[in-house]
């Protein structure tokens, strides 16, 4: 059973953006099922890495919009992005050091915030976008 079921309610209305949010959904799941059938530590840290880098993107391409488009709280957003980052980023150092095992904590940790997120701040920019014509 996944950890995340992508919902329709989580739609922002703007597909390119779905289209992420659902890739992200399948990369959370992808980490948690490796945690539960018991994947290395290196095959987990391969799929940690490419869940930072594919968020990284992503945030990348919401805030070129919000630029683009001049979003009026384009700060608040951002700063929720760079303080998800500064948080995976810890986790993800202290995976590769040892000093932290992928658990179930931590992956409620990743999916809470992501439902949250999306469900609250990304709604928030859903109708600006969709009124500047992005798809």
């Amino acid at each position: 059973m996944p950890l995340m079921t992508w919902k329709d309610d989580m739609s922002v209305g703007i597909s390119s953006i779905d289209e992420q949010h659902k890739k992200l959904v399948n990369m959370i799941n992808e980490l948690s099922d490796g945690m539960k059938i018991g994947k290395g530590r290196e095959v987990l840290g391969t799929i940690l890495d490419e869940l930072i880098d594919y968020t990284a993107k992503h945030f990348k391409y919401e805030e070129e919009l919000f630029d683009k488009t001049h979003y009026l709280d384009a700060f608040n957003h951002k700063k929720e992005h760079a303080d998800l980052v500064k948080r995976v980023l810890d986790i993800q150092a202290k995976y590769k050091a040892g000093a932290l095992t992928l658990s179930l904590e931590v992956m409620d940790f990743l999916k809470d915030w992501l439902v949250k997120h999306i469900m609250g701040s990304d709604k928030k920019y859903s109708s600006h976008l969709c009124a500047q014509g992005v798809k």
